[in-house]
């Protein structure tokens, strides 16, 4: 089951919706289970609070699987660019969208002094380092490569959609190369083939995701890093890679 719960996300002094999913028997199995917190949490379950219509259907997939997983979906802020802000761990000066003023640290300090403990005390969690995962899609999806970096204490998986990483790549690799990586760190990332124009995009993109993944690699972190065949940019595309993700993060 999806509960809906609004909190308070105290640096910015605004509310925020969360939606959280429920392993099935979660109500009598007594057990704890693993997190997974992610971005855009309104995208993760419900078609009619998805952006564009278009859910991943997470809670179908992971009912259907009897996954033991708690997934904290965290809705973005639809305000203008404020997504783009708030998902966003540096200042950057982007030619179409314009200046975008990096709240992410900000934000991810949320996440852990606050919204992390809370979670813990309101449901069965594991809430060690191992048993917790971060991911995203997009801005999510540098989010959830920046989370594993610099908050990697908190957050032994990360689950990378599309990563924005055109976005900030120069600042991205020198944040990961800034960072002790536990080698007990699983990062999955991928990119569709369909999201770039052109070949010469397309090269630019995977050069720009395999070296970030080397980056993780070479601090003895397990990465699996993947081109998807006519990807596209979008939720149907990232509801594909579900099974995907949730197995290589949580099937061990």
């Amino acid at each position: 089951m999806v509960i809906k719960k609004e909190v308070m996300i105290t640096p910015f002094q605004l509310p925020r919706m969360l939606h959280i999913y429920l392993p099935k028997h979660y109500e009598e199995s007594g057990e704890r289970y693993p997190v997974m917190y992610m971005y855009d949490g309104h995208n993760l379950f419900h078609d009619e609070d998805a952006t564009y219509g278009k859910s991943w259907k997470m809670e179908e997939y992971l009912d259907y699987m009897e996954t033991k997983l708690i997934v904290v979906g965290i809705e973005c802020n639809h305000e203008g660019n404020e997504r783009l802000n708030e998902f966003c761990p540096f200042d950057v000066d982007h030619h179409h969208f314009g200046k975008i003023i990096g709240k992410g640290e900000g934000f991810m300090d949320w996440v852990v002094e606050e919204l992390k403990p809370m979670i813990d005390t309101l449901y069965r969690t594991q809430p060690d380092r191992e048993h917790t995962a971060i991911g995203g899609s997009s801005m999510g999806g540098l989010m959830a490569l920046y989370s594993a970096a610099k908050y990697n204490h908190y957050f032994s998986k990360a689950a990378s959609l599309s990563p924005a990483v055109s976005f900030c790549y120069k600042q991205t690799k020198e944040m990961i190369s800034q960072y002790q990586i536990d080698p007990k760190t699983y990062v999955y990332i991928d990119w569709g083939s369909d999201e770039s124009r052109n070949k010469q995009q397309l090269t630019y993109a995977t050069s720009r995701n395999l070296e970030i993944a080397h980056l993780f690699d070479k601090q003895g972190a397990s990465v699996y890093p993947r081109i998807i065949i006519n990807g596209k940019h979008n939720e149907e595309t990232w509801e594909q890679q579900v099974p995907i993700f949730i197995d290589y993060l949580f099937g061990k």
